[in-house]
């Protein structure tokens, strides 16, 4: 494990309509999405956190927090990993980006006010304690988008090279990575 102060959050997650299958578990150069995430994860941070659905019944590796509610959006999972981090500054990351590395997470983390994330969205994110009570107001409103959740909260947005937020939707994509 790192050791810098962080907690990191995998968001094992989401439905995978598109996909066909559960993501977590599809396979790049023989590691899944999931230990792959999980690895990166253990590479830059002190502490790790997987999040999701154990009632999904997925076999995973390295255990599952439930995020503690019934719905099926990032904004639960970002939530549950806040409640349970040790540090002040927690990097969460989905578990379809295979192509995130220590750097881009350290690069957000650094840049962390109350949220750091890329131009194009709140995930992967670094989130500080300070975003904790905004998100859980809006989760418990029902309103799951965790880019309106933050965006009355003081925001950086950091330039990562496009190559590690490539995401994957479909064994498409995952074959072309």
């Amino acid at each position: 494990m790192a050791d810098r102060q962080l907690t990191g959050v995998l968001l094992v997650g989401g439905a995978s309509t598109r996909f066909g299958s559960p993501k977590a578990l599809a396979q790049i150069d023989g590691e899944t999405l999931a230990d792959r995430a999980w690895r990166v994860l253990g590479e830059a941070c002190a502490e790790r956190i997987a999040i999701g659905k154990p009632a999904d019944g997925l076999e995973l590796p390295f255990d599952l927090l439930d995020d503690g509610t019934g719905v099926r959006a990032p904004i639960a999972g970002v939530v549950a990993g806040l409640r349970a981090a040790s540090h002040d500054v927690t990097v969460v990351i989905p578990v379809d980006m295979p192509g995130l590395t220590p750097a881009a997470l350290y690069e957000l983390a650094d840049a962390c006010r109350d949220v750091a994330t890329p131009p194009t969205g709140p995930l992967p994110g670094a989130y500080r304690r300070t975003a904790l009570p905004a998100l859980e107001r809006a989760l418990e409103a029902g309103e799951l988008s965790l880019r309106d959740a933050i965006r009355d909260l003081d925001v950086s947005t950091v330039d990562l090279d496009a190559s590690v937020l490539v995401n994957v939707n479909t064994p498409d994509d995952v074959r072309r990575f």
